[in-house]
């Protein structure tokens, strides 16, 4: 016994019945009633085209109810209901599972299979299958509590029925109703029988007539001999091999039959595995994209090329709000051609206005998805600035998908059909709806990321310049020192990554000031040698302060390289003494930068020098207390005009290369150095170490 089971009715507004029901009336109408417009009895039962042909889509008992009055009505066939059911169980109406339920042994294990399946096509009944007998079998089914079914579905039924038992080979089907709903029952009782078909009949024909030509056969020969023998024999033979040869080719015949129907719902089924199969690798490559990805814009172009490849799709796009929420705004797609990417890239739709009627401003605020397979039957309820939009695309037809994270939502994404003319069908908003809340997801990290680095990010420099603050003179002294370093690394082919660790160095390599007093940071006069050694102590405060910060990865190296800013290539520097390559590069790069910095800005101690004074200064450094190779990639980042530096005049022709020279501003021209890291240019204009520069490099430090 089988039994399929559900809750209460609570409605006649409630989904009930599967859209197969009803395209299956239309093909029998399409088929012998050419002359009804299906059209019109759709929108009289408040169904549009689509739905019906959706197989995901189900429909009120109010509709089928309007639907069908409004089919007797056209057509003038009282009795199309039990029409109909035997068209839905026809190979147009079953389509690939009438293959599959011929394929059976007999019409007992097909009926077994539709009550199992019976909640496929409608939430109105339960269903319990009973066999009686190997050619019986009851059906009994019961409405579902608050379910008015109509006389026309019972009768629908019946025809259904019948249609199953003439599919196959038996003979004498019967259908007997002994209870009926509308007939005072509690439930509607079918008892279903047949009887075996024809080739089983002649193999029991065959057996028999060969158990009873052997008495014959053994009475001829006692009462005839032998000539009697022979001749009951010639007799016999040919009957039994008539009835054998006709067995056979019935038999031929049936196994064909059967053979065909496997072979169409194995293609079929391999056809809906490939489809789910397709479906399901799209899904797990987009989710692995999601989970891999941090990049916003990169993400969504990599989801947008797997539903392009996956998907059943000609185009897709994705629209997100803007950080404000006020419009959405294109950030990827596929399938457009370069003037229509212009298009979508360049529109927006307005969130804040509460007239908007935009489709993607309705799926976003409404929060749920819009299948939309006919714009012109929507032109007037969507905004003008939508409907024009739809049109420079060409769009005929649509699906729109809300991108949410819990009670929120993010954007819109979007595909439609232009090629393949498929129509889209709830099955693919099923689809879609599912990969939406995980692009949601993945975004909301996204942003979440994005948030917490814009708010790690804007700490550093405030931090910096509530350093530089503490004196007017050194105010922009960091973000300068920053603006270098980072030109340096730029210059140098650095990582990102790294670049942005000499970034945050930068920024904080000060720090450690805060631990000096006043009287020392802004006097104007010589410091004494014990001031000297306690402004000395900022570069250990700095890398004792940053090292209480959680650093991960290359990070960590943040702390070592601002408390190394100001070690020497000969080891004279602090505060360890280090030698050439045990300073990390990036404590080098800030090194420079730092230097340069503090001899062309306004110090308490002395005034900025002229740009060639301060380039001339900077060379003679290299080589034994700065890196030539990081001073010369500073050269190459002023001179490309990477970076801005006081009292440089802008260089007009574009990047300096070779043996070429600045000219400032009516002063002797002043060479730099050539691209070739490692040249010895730099340290060549200093003859001897022991020449003191313009400043010390003890006075350029602070």
């Amino acid at each position: 016994m089988n039994k399929t089971t559900d809750g209460p009715v609570r409605t006649d507004d409630e989904p009930l019945y599967n859209s197969k029901i009803i395209s299956n009336y239309l093909k029998l109408l399409k088929r012998r009633y050419p002359f009804v417009d299906s059209a019109a009895l759709l929108f009289r039962a408040g169904m549009a085209p689509h739905q019906a042909e959706d197989e995901g889509h189900w429909f009120t008992q109010t509709q089928v109810d309007l639907f069908y009055e409004g089919v007797v009505k056209a057509t003038g066939e009282a009795g199309i209901a039990r029409e109909a059911g035997r068209y839905s169980a026809s190979p147009e109406g079953l389509g690939r599972f009438y293959h599959y339920v011929l394929g059976l042994s007999n019409p007992g294990k097909a009926f077994e299979l539709i009550s199992k399946l019976a909640s496929g096509l409608t939430r109105s009944t339960l269903f319990e299958s009973r066999s009686l007998s190997g050619k019986e079998i009851e059906l009994l089914v019961t409405p579902r509590e608050g379910v008015r079914e109509k006389p026309y579905q019972c009768e629908n039924r019946i025809g259904y029925f019948e249609a199953i038992l003439s599919g196959f080979n038996s003979r004498k089907p019967r259908i007997e109703h002994p209870e009926c709903v509308f007939k005072g029952g509690k439930a509607c009782r079918y008892r279903i029988s047949w009887d075996d078909s024809f080739s089983v009949i002649l193999r029991g024909l065959r057996l028999g007539a060969l158990g009873l030509s052997l008495p014959i056969l053994a009475v001829a020969t006692v009462y005839q001999g032998g000539q009697g023998f022979l001749q009951t024999a010639a007799i016999m033979a040919p009957v039994l091999l008539a009835i054998s040869i006709v067995k056979e080719q019935v038999q031929f015949r049936e196994l064909n039959s059967v053979i065909e129907h496997q072979r169409l719902t194995t293609e079929r089924s391999f056809e809906d595995f490939e489809r789910v199969y397709n479906n399901a690798l799209m899904g797990k490559e987009i989710g692995h994209v999601l989970s891999a990805s941090t990049d916003i814009d990169a993400m969504l172009a990599k989801v947008m090329e797997i539903l392009s490849q996956r998907g059943d799709y000609d185009r897709g796009i994705i629209l997100l709000a803007d950080e404000e929420k006020r419009s959405l705004k294109f950030r990827a797609g596929f399938g457009y051609t370069d003037d229509l990417y212009k298009e979508v890239r360049a529109a927006h739709f307005s969130l804040f206005k509460p007239d908007s009627r935009g489709v993607f401003v309705v799926c976003y605020r409404e929060r749920k998805p819009l299948l939309i397979n006919d714009v012109t039957r929507i032109e007037g309820e969507i905004s003008p600035h939508s409907l024009e939009f739809l049109r420079k695309l060409g769009s005929k037809s649509f699906i729109c998908c809300p991108i949410l994270f819990e009670d929120q939502c993010l954007g819109v994404l979007a595909v439609d059909n232009m090629q393949s003319k498929r129509p889209l069908l709830e099955s693919d908003i099923n689809l879609l709806m599912g990969i939406a809340p995980e692009i949601g997801l993945s975004l909301n990290s996204a942003f979440s990321a994005e948030e917490l680095e814009k708010m790690f990010r804007s700490i550093p420099p405030i931090m910096a310049e509530s350093m530089d603050k503490r004196d007017s003179l050194t105010a922009g002294h960091s973000k300068r020192v920053t603006e270098y370093a980072v030109a340096i690394c730029e210059d140098l082919n650095m990582t990102a990554e790294f670049t942005d660790v000499v970034r945050l160095a930068a920024q904080l390599h000060d720090y450690g000031k805060i631990g000096i007093k006043d009287s020392i940071l802004k006097k104007s006069g010589p410091l004494t040698g014990k001031q000297r050694e306690e402004i000395k102590t900022h570069v250990v405060i700095t890398q004792d302060i940053l090292s209480r910060i959680p650093f991960r990865r290359a990070y960590q190296q943040v702390p070592f390289i601002a408390g190394s800013h100001h070690e020497r290539l000969d080891g004279t520097g602090y505060p360890r003494g280090l030698r050439g390559e045990e300073i990390p590069l990036g404590a080098r790069i800030l090194a420079v930068a730092d230097f340069f910095e503090a001899i062309t800005a306004k110090r308490r101690y002395h005034e900025p020098l002229r740009f060639e004074e301060a380039v001339e200064t900077l060379k003679r450094e290299g080589g034994w207390h700065l890196d030539e190779t990081v001073i010369e990639s500073l050269f190459r980042a002023i001179s490309k005009g990477r970076v801005s530096v006081p009292g440089a005049p802008a260089v007009s022709g574009g990047p300096l290369t070779g043996d070429s020279l600045l000219t400032f501003g009516g002063s002797r021209p002043v060479p730099f150095p050539q691209t070739l890291p490692g040249s010895g240019l730099v340290a060549s204009t200093r003859s001897n170490r022991d020449d003191p520069p313009v400043l010390g490099p003890e006075t350029a430090s602070l």
